[in-house]
């Protein structure tokens, strides 16, 4: 459902340097939705997601429009893996899906802004069950809480990454409090209020780096010949951080939005 994907150059630094859901967020979720046939993962990039999903739903559609991420999908015996272009319509779209009415939950982890959302929404609305189907798009900041140095050095990143960003990138910069939302919330954030969750994850100094490196933005420069990841940066990031050799515990900010449709 996106429009372009933003991380076909980096596949599997992408994949492999991604933090892991908390299992308690589709605990959550599943215990929100009243049946439990058919959920679909859209954005699905590996599936990291998606296998999270399959604990609690008999089967998991996971869609991309990268066929280098689909590629590098994790293998589970209840998730089916679609490849989904541009050139999909919408009949085509709530076709593959099942038809109108099939989809218990919606998962977007950390893509939804990518996508062409007005075209998206209206699939969401034909495809989820009515009553008792939800919808849940989140994302995650990269603003990692490590120390005001590090974090200022951060910043600056940021502001370097701007020429770059791709359409949609605000909304992720923005922290999703602009994301359209156009659901009826069911206690997990509402449109231009999400909810702020927490996602720890212990990391070394070469995971960061090759965090930051398969930021889209990040990427798309080096793609244009401009390294905003220099020796000299990754150098403050390094004294910043406490040395290569440390390994912290740190905590990504999360912001979520669940709803289900709308009488």
């Amino acid at each position: 459902m996106a429009m372009q994907s933003p991380y076909d150059q980096v596949t599997k630094g992408y994949v492999a340097t991604r933090p892991r859901y908390p299992d308690q967020w589709f605990s959550k979720l599943s215990a929100l939705t009243s049946r439990h046939a058919l959920a679909w993962d859209a954005g699905t990039g590996n599936g990291q997601a998606a296998i999270a999903v399959a604990e609690h739903y008999e089967r998991v559609i996971a869609t991309d429009i990268s066929e280098p991420m689909l590629k590098q999908g994790i293998p589970h015996p209840r998730v089916q893996y679609l490849h989904t272009p541009p050139s999909l319509s919408e009949d085509e779209m709530v076709a593959m899906l099942g038809g109108e009415n099939s989809v218990d939950l919606i998962t977007v982890a950390t893509a939804v802004h990518w996508f062409d959302i007005p075209k998206f929404y209206s699939v969401a609305r034909r495809v989820l069950c009515k009553p008792g189907g939800v919808i849940a798009v989140w994302t995650y900041t990269d603003m990692i809480e490590v120390n005001p140095e590090f974090e200022h050095i951060l910043r600056r990143l940021r502001e370097a990454c701007k020429p770059y960003q791709k359409p949609g990138a605000q909304y992720f910069f923005e922290e999703y409090r602009n994301l359209p939302f156009p659901f009826e919330s069911v206690g997990l954030g509402c449109e231009g209020q999400p909810a702020q969750l927490e996602m720890p994850r212990e990391m070394s100094f070469e995971t960061l780096l090759s965090v930051l490196r398969t930021a889209s933005a990040v990427a798309t420069a080096k793609q244009h010949g401009v390294d905003l990841l220099t020796d000299d940066v990754v150098k403050e990031f390094e004294t910043a951080w406490g040395g290569s050799d440390l390994v912290r515990t740190v905590k990504f900010k999360v912001f979520m939005l669940a709803g289900t449709v709308k009488a």
